[in-house]
């Protein structure tokens, strides 16, 4: 699936929304490979892993009006790291499609991580760019699989080699 955020301009920043966007993506094996040398201690829970529904809207053609699509599975948490101060900022928050806690847990974990500025430049090169080469990976997997199945449908006007010029024949 094709995401906005998939395609960084070179002189454009990651934000939060982009990285997170990323982790909610992401394998939870790769997240937890990546934070292994980073978990020190348990998160404080702000709101611990839930699961609920969301409702997904849609538009037709992408350009009309909206309208409800359906629901879908979400995992929400939030965490404060035990290191940080009360007023600190690294508050960690993830909502991860379907029902893993594990998931959710970890991006959790990860956005906080990403808010401290003294680990962000070692998590961009540790974390966030094998999950970008993972999901590319698995959308070039998806995109060939499509074409495989592709059908080339032909007229018989283009299977005689008929140009369509009628005025250039007479």
């Amino acid at each position: 699936m094709f995401h906005a955020f998939d395609n960084l301009a070179p002189n454009k920043a990651l934000g939060r929304a982009d990285w997170m966007a990323l982790l909610s993506r992401a394998p939870p094996d790769l997240l937890e490979c990546a934070l292994v040398t980073h978990l020190v201690a348990a998160p404080h829970w702000l709101r611990a892993p839930e699961t609920g529904l969301m409702m997904v809207q849609g538009r037709a053609g992408a350009t009309g009006e909206r309208f409800n699509l359906g629901e879908v599975t979400v995992t929400r948490c939030a965490l404060r790291l035990s290191g940080a101060e009360r007023d600190a900022t690294l508050v960690g928050v993830a909502y991860v499609l379907g029902r893993s806690h594990r998931l959710a847990r970890l991006a959790a974990v990860a956005d906080a991580l990403l808010q401290d500025g003294a680990q962000h430049a070692l998590l961009e090169t540790t974390l966030l760019n094998p999950i970008r080469k993972h999901l590319a990976l698995q959308s070039g997997q998806r995109h060939a699989r499509a074409q495989s199945t592709k059908v080339e449908f032909f007229t018989v006007a283009r299977e005689a080699g008929d140009t369509g010029d009628d005025e250039e024949s007479q």
